[in-house]
């Protein structure tokens, strides 16, 4: 899976969050949706950007809103994969 533009050092940070979602199975919903998408086809690798990209897009919600954390809407946008249409509220 090809991304557009992206900055290194950042997309590591968020693959980084993935991996110690999925280690620490928190939220379990990161494991289910890891799982989900390996038995849809895709690699261990592109699965791993998918949920990253849901985490990228939470962070930058939490930062223009100056809102906390919305477990809810991280965990629908988890279920939409592999469409990344997120969900904003």
């Amino acid at each position: 899976m090809k991304s557009r533009s992206h900055n290194p050092r950042l997309k590591a940070v968020y693959l980084e969050a993935v991996e110690n979602q999925l280690r620490d199975n928190n939220p379990p919903e990161t494991r289910q949706t890891f799982d989900r998408l390996r038995r849809e086809g895709y690699n261990e690798q592109d699965a791993k950007v998918l949920i990253a990209s849901v985490i990228a897009a939470e962070s930058f919600w939490i930062m223009k809103s100056g809102s906390p954390f919305n477990q809810e809407r991280f965990v629908r946008n988890l279920k939409r994969l592999p469409n990344q249409s997120f969900d904003e509220t």
